[in-house]
């Protein structure tokens, strides 16, 4: 019986949780930003104001802090963002393409150099 019990105690903490995954809420880029200005606002207590929202405070002042650092970025001139992966991917082919007509323009230039001056070297 107890077994019996404790499998069926396991079957619905898993089912718990997967309802938890599944109904967890996710917040956009721009009402993160209103949250953590009202916060940077005072209006109301940091508490209140992650109650109001159902969040916690712990992921309150992560969003704060990761708002507070993008705008100390910006404000000192770093405006460099990440590159995504078909970018990176098109500039490697890019530069590859490149090397590739740098080379041929290089032996190109030697070849033109060698029949000038019939020896094989360079003149100074």
């Amino acid at each position: 019986m107890n077994k019996k019990s404790g499998t069926s105690k396991a079957a619905a903490t898993k089912l718990v949780k997967s309802i938890r995954r599944k109904t967890r809420q996710t917040y956009s880029s721009e009402e993160k930003n209103r949250i953590v200005l009202a916060g940077l606002r005072s209006e109301e207590s940091i508490s209140a104001l992650c109650r109001r929202e159902g969040i916690s405070e712990g992921l309150y002042y992560s969003w704060a802090k990761e708002f507070l650092e993008a705008g100390k970025r910006r404000l000192s001139g770093d405006t460099a963002r990440q590159a995504t992966s078909p970018e990176v991917k098109g500039l490697r082919s890019e530069a590859m393409a490149l090397k590739e007509c740098v080379a041929d323009l290089t032996l190109e230039n030697r070849l033109l150099k060698k029949s000038m001056t019939g020896v094989g070297g360079y003149e100074e």
